[in-house]
């Protein structure tokens, strides 16, 4: 645990925990006020799939990333921003501005998660003139006629359910197979997925007239089953020799390219300048995840390990400790955020209240939004606020609230939902990787906390698409 890349990671948290007081901005650098921003900028979001925290070259990744570390380098990079254990939640949230729970959404969706009526960012933009595209993963209802663009999105393309075989896209064996569209209709194509949804997003980009676009890009890398081409196993360091970890590899190595691609062609189009660029992962890796899967129509994978590093977080996907719901993300808008770290809490309901702000939408009603514009203290224009953060694990068996440098974790094991949860209570400013368990020595911390997540659990399952 005393690797650079533990070091240079809890360095933050404790010089944070230590110089609060002193710097309510939470920032290790200073950003422009953010009365200086254009209005209307356009947005792309860029989400990964299943990236572990220790994934990428910035935090000491195993394969170069230079497209992203070229990314984190030029923008902001946010320290604690926070997801859910899986997929579909995530994207629930994001869409929404809401708890995925709110939509009893917990596990990932092939039913339709939003009801028919929902004010998706999507809807929210387009509203206000903005065009609108999804190029990549959905799993928020996996029919066609509960794709994206019943919700908001004028193009939409990629899977409808969730990863796919990276050369047949196909989903697991099932009603949802044959899941690959485009804006609406079942299409077949030849090619591998992460060059298919890049060349998508890509002359997309390119089409752009004069008006604000959002162009969310959310990618099936690195979710298995994964196959490379060779032109990509053959840039793979050779101090990774496993061949499905070599894949693995490479497949971070893909997505690393194709962002790198889409930035580009962002450059070229001459609305760079004018575009917040968000890039995230929906939640932590497997470590140790068969490649092969048996769920999936065969296609010759290699079998074998083939998942990420949360390292060093503790936990991994389907877990609601730090590996399973923290992930790297980054901001770049240039000339708006400075290059720097924002140390507050984030969470991935904060972008629709953030970017709605950014583009003039006000909602007509009240859409009883969990996240908040946190625009103002990403520029540093207004200081860190603080907050709670909540999680509602798979089949809402574990829940995590994160209050402060505080965190609560609620578990039950399967087949004991009627049990006592375990409980257990960490000091994330002081132990960011959840190394030791202190509910016995603070059980009125404990006893609040508790009292708080009942309070803001108390709204789930109010937007539940019963409709």
């Amino acid at each position: 645990m005393n690797s650079p890349q533990f070091a240079g990671f809890l360095l933050p948290w404790r010089r944070a925990a230590a110089a609060f007081a002193f710097s309510l901005f939470g920032l290790v650098v200073s950003s422009l006020a953010a009365d200086t921003a254009p209005l209307r900028p356009n947005f792309i979001f860029i989400l990964a799939d299943d990236l572990g925290w220790g994934d990428v070259g910035f935090h000491h990744g195993n394969v170069p990333t230079p497209n992203l570390d070229h990314l984190a380098g030029e923008g902001l990079e946010l320290m604690q921003h926070y997801v859910y254990p899986v997929c579909s939640p995530t994207r629930c949230a994001f869409l929404s501005g809401r708890y995925a729970s709110r939509f009893s959404v917990t596990t990932p969706q092939n039913p339709r998660a939003f009801r028919w009526d929902t004010v998706t960012l999507a809807r929210a933009l387009k509203s206000v003139g903005y065009d609108t595209a999804l190029c990549g993963k959905w799993h928020l209802g996996s029919k066609p006629e509960w794709g994206p663009q019943k919700f908001g999105f004028d193009h939409s393309y990629g899977s409808l359910a969730g990863g796919v075989g990276p050369w047949d896209h196909h989903y697991k064996i099932g009603e949802f197979t044959q899941t690959w569209h485009r804006d609406g209709k079942l299409i077949e194509e030849q090619g591998h997925v992460t060059d298919l949804i890049t060349k998508e997003a890509v002359e997309w980009l390119e089409s752009r007239t004069d008006k604000p676009f959002f162009l969310y890009v959310p990618f099936t890398a690195v979710h298995i089953p994964i196959r490379e081409p060779d032109e990509i196993l053959q840039r793979v360091p050779a101090s990774i020799t496993k061949p499905s970890l070599r894949h693995y590899g490479a497949n971070v190595m893909h997505l690393d390219d194709s962002v790198g691609k889409i930035l580009v062609a962002l450059e070229k189009t001459g609305k760079a300048g004018n575009t917040l660029v968000i890039f995230g992962s929906d939640n932590g890796a497997i470590p140790g995840v068969e490649n092969n899967d048996p769920l999936y129509p065969p296609d010759h994978y290699p079998p074998g390990p083939a998942g990420g590093s949360n390292e060093p977080l503790h936990g991994m996907k389907g877990e609601v400790y730090e590996g399973g719901i923290h992930t790297a993300a980054v901001a770049r808008w240039p000339g708006q955020l400075k290059p720097g770290k924002f140390l507050g809490l984030a969470h991935i309901t904060d972008w629709m209240p953030t970017f709605c702000a950014l583009a003039g939408y006000k909602p007509e009603k009240d859409l009883k939004w969990d996240g908040q514009n946190i625009w103002p203290q990403l520029t540093g224009a207004e200081p860190v606020k603080p907050r709670t953060i909540y999680v509602a694990g798979p089949g809402f068996r574990s829940k995590a609230l994160r209050d402060g440098d505080w965190k609560l974790v609620l578990s039950q094991t399967k087949g004991s939902k009627n049990s006592p949860p375990k409980v257990e209570l960490f000091n994330i400013g002081a132990d960011p990787t959840e190394h030791t368990d202190v509910a016995g020595q603070f059980p009125d911390i404990v006893g609040r906390l508790r009292i708080k997540l009942e309070q803001v659990s108390a709204a789930d399952h109010d937007a539940e698409a019963n409709d």
